[in-house]
């Protein structure tokens, strides 16, 4: 019997890269289509198709939430789940936000603005990975809460008095994102700057 543990024991990195918070990233990727193509049917008019647009909104929406956590609680982190789910967040948020602004519910310079600072903030989240990670702030995740329930408050066939509500839940969205850019953009550059001087610091102790 050998005792070369590496043989007889995977890593404690190595999760199988077919796993279900994976599954669920890939179900969200494929369910943009999906309602990007509902949305197109509707029109924005018919509110059976637009209440189906809403449902699978939300439904893709909540795998976002899902395939995080059963991630992390289960061990299931992947270096896929690590690219694909901010790109089916993004993917989904982005395609929502855009139809939207093409069937002129929503300023097409609230979009620019909102995917700009998402796509951003992603980049710039993989520029510092060797530095460190930068956990989502309770602040980050409010925005999301508020970007989702805005672009489901646009997609629903809400009578009026409720249908105006849409575009205030969408500048606290708006607001919210902004905000929250700023913060993990100062967040990025002091982990840069802390994981430097650390480097720094030991190689100062080692000579």
């Amino acid at each position: 019997m050998t005792t070369d543990a590496p043989q007889s024991v995977p890593a404690a990195g190595q999760v199988p890269l077919l796993n279900v918070a994976n599954a669920l990233t890939a179900l969200r990727l494929l369910l943009v289509p999906l309602f990007a193509w509902i949305v197109v049917m509707s029109e924005m008019t018919d509110p059976w198709w637009r209440t189906l647009a809403a449902v699978v909104f939300c439904v893709a929406s909540v795998t976002d939430y899902i395939d995080g956590w059963v991630a992390r609680s289960r061990n299931l982190v992947t270096s896929f789940g690590k690219v694909a789910d901010p790109i089916a967040d993004k993917a989904l948020t982005g395609t929502a936000l855009v139809m939207l602004s093409g069937y002129d519910l929503v300023w097409w310079w609230v979009t620019i603005v909102i995917l700009a600072r998402e796509i951003g903030i992603t980049l710039m989240r993989f520029w510092v990975l060797r530095y460190g990670v930068i956990a989502a702030s309770r602040g980050g995740k409010l925005k999301t809460a508020l970007q989702v329930l805005a672009i489901v408050w646009y997609l629903g066939p809400w009578p009026e008095p409720l249908e105006l509500i849409s575009p205030w839940l969408m500048g606290a969205a708006l607001i919210a994102t902004v905000v929250t850019g700023l913060d993990y953009i100062l967040r990025a550059f002091r982990l840069r700057r802390n994981a430097r001087r650390d480097k720094a610091a030991a190689e100062g102790q080692a000579r």
